[in-house]
């Protein structure tokens, strides 16, 4: 189920994510859930590939919150 815009993400990403990571994240959702149409896990797919998008841009801070990596 691909999210039309951010307030549609799961609880677990809008409750943790800044809004730019939010975007990442549902942009690499709904591109990998294009992407493994006919998978059976495909859900759980497109939501790690999320996860691992914002990680290329995101990293957790020492007070655990997401900021926006130094490069």
């Amino acid at each position: 189920m691909p999210y039309a815009r951010n307030d549609d993400l799961p609880d677990s990403v809008t409750d943790n994510l800044p809004q730019g990571a939010q975007t990442i994240y549902r942009k690499a959702f709904n591109s990998a859930w294009k992407q493994y149409a006919g998978k059976s896990d495909r859900e759980g797919i497109a939501h790690r590939v999320a996860w691992s998008a914002v990680k290329e841009s995101y990293e957790k801070n020492d007070d655990g919150n997401w900021v926006r990596k130094n490069d």
